[in-house]
């Protein structure tokens, strides 16, 4: 493809889908979904085209759309590229001094805005802004300062639009588009340093359409899809312009924290998500387990084993699962399993992408037990996300699956993964020293992470600049162990110490509900929180559960000391990025008291 697929696609599939529903969005005042055609979709797009013509956005001009999911979002992107402009998406959560720095790296000259908190921190950005000329609303709910006299609401903005003689110039813009234009610019929020633009053309995605076609064999125009991650990840923007392709059905989850609300109202036939949220879910149906008792209990249990052995013991191993097994997996699948995931909302589930993070063995193993397609993948903002995945019936709990067509791999140093192919970035916007550094001159791209093949299946073992080193001398994977102990009902975050420290510790934030219930089991008295996880008998607990966890490290890998907090990390405090991976400089700033304390003699 030498034009640009991406900035006719919604029109083309306006000509064949017309009238059917391309998107769906809650209604909050209502509490009601609804429905937008394809045709709709494609008039807001041409409306958008022109309108960012009409304000004088030139040809691959950056614009920045900074908001939670929308359609609004899917309406700019699409009509900016039917106009060959480019669109950089900002987190919802982004702090005023994350919009700053991006506005003013970018040149950011329209800045599109979801709700209040939105607008309220790009009108302080303008203040101080000299690139930043208008701020676009998408809600009509948002109160402008009363000084406010340039910003504009959305609708005004698509009224910019309705004037036919600008669709010349779109038609020209859009007749010389081609697939070497860039389509956005990601900012990854990064767990170290500044955050860094990574330019993805859209040549990437188009490479990554026709890779995903090869693979993706279920994904049709009758699948039911939630957009649950934020659209600035490029994972759920990647997967969303996919689905696209396919002629599915999105339907744009709001607010993250409503997932669980939604998910049941919708009742999606595939999602992509992190694996927190299966953590959530495993966390919940053992919950349900403990509470049970007697049959219940037993006929849960059962169905868990059974499970794993038809699905993983036979069926992942390539294996006829034996008659009496296959039976009572099925007996299983008719009660047990369709109750649980009906309870979830997945009853009608096709598969679910799970990436961002590593997903522990545990948790692929009970979530494929009970029968649910869950892809587990790797990749990067930096190869417009998928680098690989393990398809339903050829997969490997542990590991990331196969690599995807077109992308070639070898391992560097210390068994760092590095990938070439059209899905890779150009390199990091204004960054040209960042991007050498990174990008070889024949074009293998540095992850960062390590990692092994076997039987054709990749697995990651960290990422290198997250090992620590301990004192002593010895390397410690800080993420291996996390993951292992994350999936404990107790265990809500926990982030592991041990650089230059001569044994590991590890800060952790309970399950506060799980602790409390506890405690209220066996009559454990307490003032408040902090006080409870003071007490020896939760100290036990947890140690008990800890030293069970991490029987499979070795001597010098397991935590010797640990805190429990009485707080969880959090965004506002600077311990998360906005994917919620944790931040490790910041935790070791801000909790340096408790750090220092487990390593007093």
């Amino acid at each position: 493809m030498s034009e640009s697929y991406l900035s006719t696609l919604i029109e083309r599939q306006a000509g064949k889908y017309g009238v059917r529903a391309a998107l769906k969005y809650r209604d909050y005042k209502q509490g009601v979904w609804i429905p937008v055609s394809w045709n709709q979709f494609a008039g807001k797009v041409k409306k958008v085209a022109r309108a960012l013509v009409a304000l004088g956005v030139e040809v691959q001009e950056n614009v920045g759309v900074f908001s939670q999911n929308m359609p609004e979002c899917l309406y700019t992107d699409f009509g900016a590229f039917k106009s060959r402009i480019v669109t950089i998406p900002l987190y919802a959560t982004s702090s005023e001094s994350q919009v700053h720095y991006i506005v003013e790296n970018a040149s950011i000259r329209y800045l599109f805005v979801g709700e209040q908190y939105q607008y309220d921190v790009a009108y302080r950005v303008q203040q101080l802004c000299k690139t930043l000329k208008r701020i676009i609303i998408f809600s009509p709910d948002v109160m402008r300062a009363a000084e406010d006299t340039h910003s504009i609401y959305y609708d005004d903005f698509l009224q910019l639009g309705e004037a036919n003689e600008l669709q010349a110039e779109v038609d020209r813009r859009t007749g010389a588009a081609v697939s070497t234009d860039l389509a956005n610019i990601l900012y990854t929020s990064g767990t170290t340093g500044e955050s860094k633009g990574v330019m993805l053309h859209h040549s990437c995605y188009e490479a990554a359409f026709q890779a995903h076609n090869k693979v993706l064999l279920t994904l049709t125009d009758q699948d039911v899809v939630m957009n649950f991650l934020p659209f600035t990840h490029v994972f759920e923007r990647a997967w969303s312009y996919y689905c696209l392709t396919k002629g599915c059905l999105l339907c744009i989850n709001l607010y993250p924290q409503d997932i669980q609300m939604t998910i049941k109202e919708i009742r999606p036939t595939a999602m992509c998500s992190v694996p927190r949220f299966w953590e959530k879910v495993y966390a919940g149906v053992h919950e349900k387990i403990n509470e049970a008792s007697g049959l219940k209990k037993s006929l849960m249990l059962d169905a868990l084993k059974t499970g794993r052995e038809h699905n993983i013991d036979y069926l992942m191993n390539g294996k006829t699962p034996p008659p009496m097994l296959h039976l009572k997996y099925k007996f299983y699948e008719k009660t047990i399993y369709s109750v649980l995931k009906k309870t979830i909302g997945i009853e009608r589930g096709n598969f679910f992408p799970t990436a961002g993070a590593a997903v522990s063995k545990q948790i692929e193993e009970f979530v494929h037990s009970v029968g649910v397609n869950m892809v587990v993948g790797y990749g990067l903002t930096e190869t417009t996300a998928t680098v690989s995945l393990g398809w339903m019936d050829d997969f490997r709990t542990g590991s990331v699956g196969r690599l995807i067509p077109g992308l070639e791999l070898k391992f560097g140093e210390d068994g760092e993964i590095l990938l070439r192919g059209e899905t890779v970035t150009k390199g990091y916007y204004k960054k040209e020293a960042l991007t050498s550094k990174v990008i070889s001159e024949d074009g293998w791209f540095h992850t960062g992470d390590a990692g092994y093949m076997k039987d054709g299946f990749l697995y990651l073992t960290d990422r290198i600049k997250d090992l620590f080193k301990t004192s002593n001398g010895k390397y410690i994977a800080p993420q291996a162990i996390e993951t292992k102990l994350v999936v404990d009902r107790y265990i809500d975050q926990v982030s592991i110490i041990a650089d230059q420290r001569k044994f590991v510790s590890a800060l952790i934030v309970p399950e506060y509900k799980q602790v409390e219930k506890y405690a209220q089991d066996h009559h454990i008295a307490y003032a408040d929180r902090a006080d409870l996880l003071k007490k020896p008998e939760i100290i036990a607990l947890f140690q008990m559960r800890i030293d069970t966890l991490q029987q499979e490290f070795a001597h010098y890998e397991q935590i010797k000391k640990f805190t429990l907090l009485p707080e969880p990390f959090s965004l506002e405090k600077g311990e998360l990025t906005n994917t919620l991976k944790i931040k490790r400089p910041v935790l070791m700033k801000n909790y340096a008291n408790e750090i220092n304390k487990m390593y007093e003699e």
